[in-house]
């Protein structure tokens, strides 16, 4: 029985020194072995390795890529402006043995590094480049933070701004800023438009003094587009050149000197005998406008000026072809007219 326990005994101890002597290193890990405190050897190949119980000592490291975010740090830019600007840093693991032996907790002191970086890089900065030039940015961050990661046998891969926190007032103030260039932009295209218009239209009105007709044309164009926008008022120009024509052949009228003071002489001596209602119709008759007496030159005038440019309707032109005699028989023949239906309707 005592040879029996006995072999039990060394059979559960060579287990157990198996145990411990045979380990297993995955595909994205390394092993470094600690005999006796020091590092003899290259780090341990994935796979199953055996090292000598109770003498040494594997710890393992990952390769693997690191994704770490970088706490918000808050800073004043180059020009006096208070942001609070985030990231995050990818890193990984090219020598095991270095980062086992040189630093203490390889991971912590990345973070550390990347969050005095991130600060250094905020104060040398301004904001423009914080939130337009990101990615020089991250190249100096990157390099920054990988000078001393070198000699942890540490490799920056890659490090990215994630955001830029502006105060409240300097938001409102970027927003007033971006509207007033777009206000200035739409002023400048605005401006660029009717300065292209202008030529165009000095081209035209040069193309329109060679040819007068075209003046004609674009007159009937534009009356036919206001008519068909189906309005009651119709907008007729008056040519500039007819009201010339006609204020060049209107005579002048010369006052008479010599019936002016006979006149008021006779008015002065004769006696006023008038009823309170002819006082009345004297005043109304007094104020109202004269007539002039070159009307009808001026009327003769109009209608030739018509006649000539086609605008006046063959009724009126007829009438105003009609002797002095003739147009007034019917002026008062109209007026009779006028006068009988007006009395027709008040015996009605």
């Amino acid at each position: 029985m005592l040879a029996l326990s006995i072999l039990a005994a060394l059979v559960a101890l060579g287990a157990i020194t198996l145990g411990n002597s045979l380990k297993i290193v995955k595909q994205y890990e390394r092993g470094v072995v600690f005999r006796l405190g020091r590092v003899n050897s290259e780090p341990r190949s994935p796979g199953m390795t055996a090292i000598v119980p109770f003498v040494d000592k594997l710890e393992k490291v990952n390769l693997q890529i690191v994704t770490m975010p970088i706490p918000a740090q808050e800073g004043i830019t180059r020009d006096n402006v208070t942001v609070r600007v985030d990231a995050v840093i990818y890193f990984k693991v090219v020598d095991p043995r270095k980062a086992v032996i040189d630093v203490e907790d390889y991971q912590l002191a990345v973070g550390q590094v990347a969050q005095t970086s991130l600060r250094s890089i905020i104060g040398q900065s301004e904001l423009d480049d914080l939130l337009t030039n990101r990615e020089r940015l991250n190249q100096g961050l990157a390099i920054m933070i990988d000078s001393p990661a070198v000699d942890w046998g540490i490799h920056i891969d890659r490090v990215e701004i994630k955001d830029v926190a502006l105060p409240e007032t300097m938001k409102r103030s970027m927003s007033r800023q971006a509207e007033a260039e777009r206000e200035r932009r739409s002023r400048v295209i605005i401006a660029d438009g009717e300065l292209q218009a202008s030529n165009k239209l000095a081209q035209a009105s040069e193309a329109m003094a060679h040819t007068p007709s075209a003046l004609q044309l674009r007159l009937l164009q534009t009356i036919v587009e206001v008519v068909a926008e189906r309005d009651s008022t119709l907008v007729l120009p008056f040519p500039v050149e007819l009201l010339r024509f006609l204020e060049g052949n209107t005579p002048t009228a010369v006052p008479t000197t010599e019936a002016g003071p006979k006149s008021t002489t006779d008015a002065e001596s004769k006696p006023t005998t008038d009823t309170p209602a002819e006082a009345a119709d004297r005043s109304e008759s007094d104020t109202t406008p004269k007539i002039p007496a070159d009307l009808d030159a001026i009327v003769q005038a109009m209608s030739e000026s018509l006649k000539l440019t086609g605008l006046m309707p063959e009724q009126e032109r007829v009438t105003s072809d009609m002797p002095e005699q003739e147009r007034t028989t019917s002026d008062s023949d109209a007026r009779s007219d006028a006068t009988e239906q007006e009395e027709h309707f008040g015996h009605a």
